[in-house]
């Protein structure tokens, strides 16, 4: 068996070599804040702003649009809490889905807190968002929807384009957390009927601790850090310069082979399935079958509980995830399986395995092979 096999891609991934060489200069040489008027620092300012333009175009976004934040998290907090806060004179409801990203959740929690009414979608046994639940949720008072493009859990495609069209023709901001979908399919900005979109770089084979928000021109929009003038006016902070241009480099990369990628991605998927299929074991596919992002595989082995799983896979050097979280030593069941109604035997045996550029085809079987002789061993015990 190999060393070790890595199919976590989806918690984060490992920098490539030339987001490395990349940012190397930055960390050692071209150290001037983007914000001095010195030599040093147009110096930083210029490549600050090249990869701007590098991450706008892979996105077809306009440069000026796109606000660097310190990653996902910080993204989903400034679209909803800033969007929220720049209209609650308008209105105060909000909606999003059951299933969305804490970062999200906590964000409405914290909304509600502040006297906003939210409105949580349910979504089906697929973890798809039912476009007529959002229909019949819009009120006078809604000045604020978000929905993620892509499930991190289950790999789930939502319809963003219909849900956006009918958000625009009512005129309701609309965000997106696209972070698991943007470098694994193409995020077009200025064809997607969205007005805010969330980006994380250590999704793409980026450094860690750095992000975008797209935020369109005429959104409203209340900045929730103080303390400087940067991003233009909308994000206080010293721009992370070193990790920004490793962003950049890593969509670069991401464009160049996105096709490759997804065809392996695929190859792998389908792979593990027939290893699964061949051994005989019991095992079930959750997520949905068509609209599903490529690189995420959710599985259930009844019978396999899945912290038990997780334990016998770590044992034999294989990463995978739960999409649980670990709450007092034990672990919660996913707010994203409990939302989507599984069978019970389904919901306490799901196993999240996510692929990234490390991978190949081989280790995949290798690795489904290995879980087939630990289902069989537990299911058996």
């Amino acid at each position: 068996m190999s060393e070790r096999m890595y199919f976590d891609h989806a918690a984060t991934t490992p920098v490539h070599p030339r987001v490395v060489a990349a940012m190397t200069p930055y960390l050692t040489q071209v150290y001037g804040n983007p914000s001095s008027v010195h030599g040093a620092g147009r110096e930083a300012r210029k490549a600050l702003e090249h990869a701007r333009d590098t991450i706008a175009d892979f996105m077809d976004a306009d440069p000026q649009s796109l606000i660097f934040t310190s990653g996902g998290t910080e993204a989903d907090n400034m679209a909803i809490i800033g969007a929220a806060m720049a209209q609650r004179e308008r209105g105060r409801h909000v909606i999003t889905s059951q299933i969305e990203h804490h970062a999200v959740l906590h964000a409405c929690e914290f909304l509600e807190q502040a006297g906003f009414e939210v409105t949580y979608l349910p979504v089906d046994q697929t973890g798809m968002v039912r476009l007529e639940d959002l229909k019949q949720s819009v009120r006078p008072d809604t000045v604020l929807v978000s929905i993620m493009y892509g499930n991190n859990e289950v790999g789930t495609i939502q319809p963003i384009e219909e849900m956006g069209t009918f958000l625009r023709e009512k005129g309701i901001v609309f965000h997106t957390d696209a972070v698991q979908a943007f470098g694994v399919l193409p995020v077009h900005v200025r064809k997607l009927p969205v007005d805010m979109l969330s980006v994380s770089a250590h999704k793409i084979n980026g450094p860690k601790g750095v992000g975008a928000l797209y935020l369109a021109r005429k959104v409203p929009f209340s900045p929730i850090l103080h303390g400087g003038s940067q991003e233009r006016k909308r994000r206080a902070g010293t721009e992370n310069l070193a990790g920004i241009v490793g962003f950049a480099e890593a969509t670069r990369v991401a464009g160049e082979e996105m096709a490759e990628r997804v065809e392996k991605y695929k190859q792998m998927k389908a792979a593990m399935i027939a290893v699964w299929q061949e051994a005989g074991i019991t095992f079930c596919l959750n997520g949905h079958r068509e609209q599903a992002l490529p690189h995420i595989l959710n599985v259930s082995f009844p019978g396999a509980h899945t912290e038990t799983m997780l334990m016998n896979l770590d044992i034999a050097k294989i990463a995978a995830a739960s999409g649980s979280a670990c709450t007092s030593g034990s672990l919660e069941l996913s707010h994203v399986l409990k939302a989507m109604h599984l069978d019970e035997k389904i919901a306490l045996s799901a196993i999240r395995f996510s692929f990234g550029i490390t991978n190949t085809v081989e280790e995949a079987k290798e690795a489904a092979t290995a879980v087939a002789a630990i289902v069989k061993r537990l299911v058996r015990e």
